[in-house]
């Protein structure tokens, strides 16, 4: 009996240890497989680097003011009789716009200009009377002082039907209607936006740090999106004279030419100022940069040695120096070379020495004007 038992466990001894080494040979093939396991490459697209000449400027977004803009509104307290003008019509320096009722003063002022008409005619009898030496002084001095308070009387009332006729203050553009015929307007109420389109200020912002660049005389090109390709070029004329503690921004103000009066007062528009000459920098499409708070890089495609010394084609990653864009492009002013083969899509699924496979059928925007479909 006990020979059997010693028998038996000696055979399970046996098959137990086979069992561990047939094991122990497939996880080395395993381990060794792995080992030499190359993951297939990336799929990506390229673009080749080439030197271009950009223009230096400054791009920040501006807002457009009128050089002129009120908004027209009653002097004095009225109802309306009279509206000679259209919304959005242009008009002239002086125009007539709107008069309100002014009967009651003009019979005031018939009645005060017979008061005045009698003052004259009593005055001029009584200087007569005083050369003659048959009036007192007192008495002239009375009629002098009648006669000048007519006048003023009439000069006030006169004034008063002025000030109900409400006249443009500037030729420019009218705006909206706000007031209707037989409304009574108190003073101060609005009646017509009024704006001067032509010339007109842009004003923007830039930083505290590039505001040398932003000198007064700097040419500038504005653009906007609902204008299409059309631009307008102006000059800086004015610089604020502090900076917005909550910003560190300087306000600047430029003047340009608006014929037509494409731009209005308080749209948006794209702001391109003119800070030096040319430079030469290499230009890519912004998807090629790969953005992190240690530095911006790209990956160039090159052929590259794996460890058992085959080559094939993998990417090297590249600092750079980014500084500044112009539509779907970002320049780069150092860390690449012209004929460098850059990977322009792509690049967050990439690490150093990674395999790529370029297939270039559909390249990425990389146009420096886009024109989007829908805007």
């Amino acid at each position: 009996m006990a020979k059997r038992m010693i028998l038996v466990v000696a055979l399970l001894a046996i098959l137990v240890a086979g069992l561990g080494f047939v094991k122990y040979r497939q996880v080395e093939t395993a381990i060794a497989q792995g080992s030499s396991f190359q993951p297939p490459p990336e799929a990506v697209t390229t673009v080749v680097a080439k030197q271009e000449k950009w223009p230096a400027t400054l791009n920040v977004i501006g807002t457009m003011v009128a050089v002129q803009g009120v908004t027209i509104s009653a002097d004095l307290p009225g109802t309306v009789d009279h509206i000679t003008f259209e919304s959005g019509k242009w008009v002239k320096e002086g125009e007539v716009l709107v008069e309100l009722d002014t009967r009651q003063e003009k019979a005031q002022l018939a009645n005060v200009e017979a008061q005045r008409d009698l003052a004259h005619i009593n005055f001029d009898r009584m200087d007569q009377l005083v050369k003659q030496g048959v009036l007192a002084k007192t008495e002239f001095d009375n009629a002098t002082a009648q006669q000048k308070a007519t006048d003023a009387q009439v000069g006030e009332i006169r004034a008063t039907i002025a000030r109900k006729t409400i006249r443009a203050p500037f030729s420019g553009i009218l705006g909206l209607r706000q007031a209707n015929l037989g409304q009574y307007l108190a003073a101060g109420q609005p009646i017509v936006p009024l704006q001067s389109l032509d010339p007109i200020y842009v004003n923007f912002g830039v930083p505290q740090q590039v505001v040398a660049k932003a000198s007064v005389g700097r040419t500038l090109r504005v653009t906007s999106d609902e204008l299409g390709v059309k631009q307008f070029t102006g000059k800086i004329t004015a610089i604020d004279s502090v900076v917005d503690e909550s910003t560190r921004n300087v306000q600047v103000q430029a003047t340009l030419s608006n014929p037509g009066g494409k731009l209005h007062p308080g749209m948006f528009v794209q702001v391109a100022v003119v800070t030096g000459t040319d430079r030469a920098v290499i230009s890519l499409p912004a998807t090629a940069i790969n953005y992190a708070p240690y530095g911006d890089s790209v990956y160039i495609v090159s052929d590259l040695k794996d460890p058992k010394g085959n080559t094939y084609r993998g990417v090297r990653q590249q600092f750079v120096k980014v500084e500044g864009s112009r539509g779907d492009q970002v320049a780069i002013v150092s860390g690449l070379n012209p004929g460098d083969e850059v990977v322009s899509s792509g690049v967050f699924k990439l690490r150093n020495g990674a395999a790529v496979q370029v297939n270039n059928k559909v390249q990425p925007s990389n146009s420096p004007a886009p024109k989007p479909e829908d805007t």
